[in-house]
Parts: structure tokens; sequence; C-alpha cells
């Protein structure tokens, strides 16, 4: 009987944080294109130092750093309104590269993306940024998930973005 109650308990566990995780996910599509390319930033201010060894590290730099020199090559108009797309998943060609990365690559394109707005190389965020009410509880939702979670909901995010031309 103890077994069957331990693994009862596990499952109800597992099913909670799975829906937590799902919630969070559903949250973030359900917000404005700024607001999931504010909040993206903003998450990755405050887990930035726990990203890089989770998603680089077991991402190929090498295939998203092309894309990433496309954007060095733009101006800061265009790289705006090329995350947009991103998100927006509209069918252009920085859209078609970066859907065919991998999820741990696309989540290592923002990374590095969010580290090149941090150096001026990309459109900074404006001065003073605040996150909307909207945003602002998504974040909520992700800060009160555990690390592994908080990247389950990251990878998913991205992973839903640009335009996957075999799809």
């Amino acid at each position: 009987m103890a077994t069957t109650t331990d693994l009862r308990n596990t499952f109800f566990n597992n099913s909670t944080q799975a829906t937590a995780v799902e919630s969070a996910i559903a949250a973030f599509q359900r917000l404005s294109v700024d607001d999931r390319l504010g909040l993206l930033w903003v998450v990755y201010e405050n887990m930035g130092g726990s990203i890089t060894p989770a998603a680089p590290g077991a991402a190929r730099l090498q295939l998203v750093e092309g894309l990433l020199q496309q954007f060095r090559t733009m101006s800061y108009d265009d790289q705006l309104q090329a995350m947009r797309d991103l998100v927006n998943q509209i069918n252009t060609p920085v859209t078609r590269a970066y859907g065919v990365f991998t999820n741990n690559n696309k989540l290592a394109f923002w990374y590095q993306l969010a580290e090149m707005m941090r150096t001026g190389e990309v459109v900074p965020m404006p001065e003073g940024y605040k996150l909307s009410t909207a945003a602002t509880s998504v974040f909520n939702q992700i800060t009160a998930l555990d690390f592994g979670q908080q990247l389950t909901v990251l990878r998913q995010a991205v992973a839903q973005m640009g335009y996957d031309p075999f799809a």
C-alpha cells in the first residue's frame, strides 16, 4: 500500500509541475509580440548566468553564429523587425534560417542575442524599460518554477518562434 501511495504522490506532483509549465507557456503565448520580446529580455537578465551552461553548452553555437552575424549587419530598426518576425512566425530568410535550428540552438540564439543587446551590437531595450502588467504576471509564473521547469518554459517559448520551411 505504501508503494501505491508513493507512486500516486509522485504522479500528482509531476502532473502539477507539468500543468504549471504548460500554464506558463500558454500565458507567454498570449502576450503581445513586444511583451514577449520584453519578457525574454527580462528573463535573460535575471537568469542569464544560469542559462549559459545549460543552453549554449548543449547547442552548436557555430550553427547560430551565421544568423547572429546577419543581425550585426542590420540597422536597429531592421533588427527589431526581424525579432518581431521571429515571434510572429513570418516567412522571411531570417525566420527560415532560425526555424531549422534545434530547440537548444534556438535557446542559445536568444541568449546570444540578449548578450549582443547588452553590448549594443543589437538594438538595446529602451532605457528604464518595465514589463507590462501581463508580462510581469507571466514573469512571476516563470520565476515560481524550479530551474529545470524555467528552462523548459524558455525552450518551448523560443521553439515556437521562427518559420520552419519543412513543417
